[in-house]
C-alpha cells in the first residue's frame, strides 16, 4: 500500500502533468480520529482554474471524437487501477473522513469501482442513433465540465460525475472538498497511469468560494455538477446563470422513514437507526425522521435507545461508527442536539458530551430524540450527524403529511409487512429515492432529488443522460 504522505498533494494535475500552483496556499488535512495533521494540500487559484479549463477545452476537440470502444477500454483500465489500489483508496477516505476502514471498503470504495465499469460499458450509447420520422437523432457530449464534490462520500461522488462524463466524451476539472481530498490524488494517479489523454481530466483542489465559484462562472465551462448543501447549491446556480451552462445539483435532505402498523417493528427501527448512524450520520439520504404508529411509539423509542447504546464507536474492526469529519461539524451537531433539548424534545440517549472513553477525536454519541414535533429545527434542518428523531402518527394520511412537510425531497423510506404493501405509501412520498424494507443503494438506478434537494440524476442510465446533448438531423422526407 502507498504511503499517503507520498501523494503529490502540493501539486495540481493539469493537462496530464503534476505542476505547481500559481500562488496557491496550503491547507492541512486532519485525521478526525486523532486530531493530527495528515498532510498539506495545495489550494488552487483563479489562474490555476483558467489553466485547467484551457487544457480541458483543448483536449475536448479530440476526445469527443474518440471511438466508444477506446473510451470503454480506458475506463476499464481505470477500474483495474482502482482494484489494484483499493487499500490506498480505503486509507485515503478513512483517515480523512473518520469512517472505520472495514466499513469504508464496502461503503465508499466497492460501489464506485462497480460504477466505473458500469459507465465504461455504456460508452457505446454515444454512437447509437434514433430515427424520429424523417429525422435522425444523434448524441454528443455536453463539453467541458466542472465538478464540485463533497467531503462525506468523496469517491462515490467523484465517480458519479467523472465516470459518465468520460463515457460521454466530455473533459473535466475536478474540485474535491478541502476536508477529504486524498482519494482524488489517488484517482488522478490511476487515471494518469491508465493513459487518459492529457487535459481530459484535471484536478484543482481549493476553497469553494475561490475554485468552486470560478468553475461555476467560467465562460468556457459548459456544465457544472455540484454535490453539497442547498445553500451552496443556490450560489453555484446563481454564478452559473450568466453563462447559461447546464447545472446539476445533489443537495440536502431531511428524509422521512415511515414504519407502517403491520411492519416488523424491531427490524424496522434497528435498520432505521443504523441508516442514520452509519458514516456518523454524514449521509445526505439518511432517514433522520422516523415516523412510528402512535400505538407502538414507546416500544419503538425503547428499541431505538437500545440500538444507539449498543453502537460500537472508534476506528477498529469492531466499530460501526467513527468520529465526525471535523471539529466544526462536531460543534454543529452538538449545537443541534442542544437546540432539540431547548425546543422540548425528549433526549432518550446520547447528547452533547463526548462519548465515554474518547478524549481525542471529533466524536458524537449516537443520539435519539423522542416527542419530536415536525416544526422543531431538529426535524426540519439537516443536522448531518448521528441524530434520529422519532415522531408518532395516528393514521397513514397523517404520516404522509408529516413526511412530505419539508423543503427537501432527496430520500425516503418505508418499512411495511412486505414490499407490495409498501408501494401505495411509496407512491405518495415526494422524494427522488425510496428505500423499502431495508433495500440497498443501487448504482444501476438513478439517484437524485426533488424540491430543494436539487435537480438532475447521477448513476444508472439517467446519470449518463446528464452529459449528453441531442442533435436532430432533418433528412429529406
Amino acid at each position: 500500500m502507498t504511503d499517503l504522505k507520498s501523494l503529490p498533494t502540493k501539486k495540481l494535475y493539469i493537462n496530464g502533468e503534476w505542476r505547481d500552483s500559481k500562488g496557491g496556499s496550503l491547507h492541512p488535512v486532519i485525521n478526525p480520529a486523532t486530531e493530527e495533521a495528515l498532510c498539506d494540500v495545495i489550494q488552487g487559484t483563479l489562474d490555476d482554474v483558467d489553466d485547467a479549463v484551457a487544457a480541458a477545452k483543448s483536449a475536448f476537440r479530440d476526445w469527443r471524437h474518440t471511438r466508444a470502444a477506446k473510451r470503454q477500454a480506458l475506463m476499464h483500465a481505470i477500474a483495474d487501477g482502482m482494484e489494484a489500489r483499493k487499500q490506498d483508496l480505503v486509507a485515503a477516505v478513512s483517515t480523512a473522513l473518520g469512517c472505520p476502514p472495514h466499513i469504508t471498503e464496502w461503503l465508499h470504495i466497492d460501489g464506485p469501482i462497480y460504477a466505473m465499469r458500469f459507465y465504461a460499458d455504456r460508452a457505446a450509447v454515444m454512437e447509437e442513433t434514433e430515427k424520429a420520422g424523417h429525422s435522425l437523432v444523434l448524441k454528443e457530449p455536453v463539453g467541458v465540465c466542472g465538478f464540485i464534490t463533497p467531503w462525506n462520500y468523496p469517491l462515490h461522488q467523484f465517480v458519479g460525475k467523472v465516470a459518465p462524463a468520460l463515457a460521454a466524451g466530455c473533459t473535466m476539472i475536478q474540485k474535491p472538498s478541502e476536508i477529504t481530498p486524498l482519494q482524488d490524488y489517488v484517482m488522478a494517479e490511476i487515471i494518469d497511469a491508465a493513459g487518459i489523454p492529457a487535459g481530459v481530466f484535471n484536478l484543482v483542489p481549493g476553497a469553494g468560494p475561490v475554485v468552486g465559484a470560478a468553475l461555476s462562472s467560467h465562460a468556457d465551462i459548459d456544465m457544472i455538477s455540484f454535490t453539497g448543501s442547498t445553500r451552496a447549491g443556490i450560489e453555484v446556480a446563481r454564478a452559473a446563470a450568466p453563462t447559461v451552462k447546464r447545472v446539476t445539483q445533489e443537495l440536502g435532505g431531511k428524509s422521512p422513514f415511515i414504519i407502517t402498523p403491520d411492519a416488523d417493528l424491531e427490524a424496522a427501527v434497528r435498520w432505521g437507526c443504523e441508516d442514520v448512524f452509519i458514516n456518523s450520520g454524514q449521509t445526505c439520504t439518511a432517514l433522520t425522521r422516523m415516523l412510528v404508529p402512535a400505538e407502538r411509539y414507546e416500544e419503538a423509542v425503547a428499541i431505538a435507545k437500545r440500538v444507539a447504546e449498543d453502537t460500537a464507536m472508534g476506528t477498529d474492526g469492531n466499530a460501526f461508527m467513527g468520529p465526525l469529519s471535523s471539529a466544526r461539524q462536531r460543534d454543529i451537531v452538538r449545537g443541534y442536539i442542544q437546540k432539540g433539548v431547548e425546543e422540548g424534545a425528549r433526549l432518550v440517549t446520547g447528547g452533547v458530551e463526548a462519548p465515554q472513553g474518547f478524549t481525542k477525536g471529533f466524536y458524537v454519541s449516537p443520539t435519539v430524540f423522542a416527542d419530536v414535533d415536525n416544526d422543531m429545527a431538529i426535524a426540519r434542518e439537516e443536522i448531518f450527524g448521528p441524530v434520529t428523531c422519532l415522531i408518532p402518527y395516528k393514521d397513514m394520511d397523517e404520516a404522509i403529511a408529516i413526511a412530505n412537510d419539508t423543503q427537501y425531497g432527496l430520500s425516503s423510506g418505508v418499512w411495511a409487512k412486505d414490499a407490495e404493501s409498501a408501494m401505495p405509501v411509496v407512491r405518495r412520498l415526494e422524494a427522488g429515492l425510496c428505500f423499502v424494507n431495508g433495500g440497498e443503494f443501487n448504482y444501476d438506478a438513478p439517484f437524485g432529488g426533488m424540491k430543494r434537494s436539487g435537480n438532475g440524476r447521477e448513476f444508472g442510465n439517467a446519470g449518463l443522460d446528464e452529459f449528453i446533448e441531442l442533435k436532430s438531423v432533418q433528412l429529406p422526407a
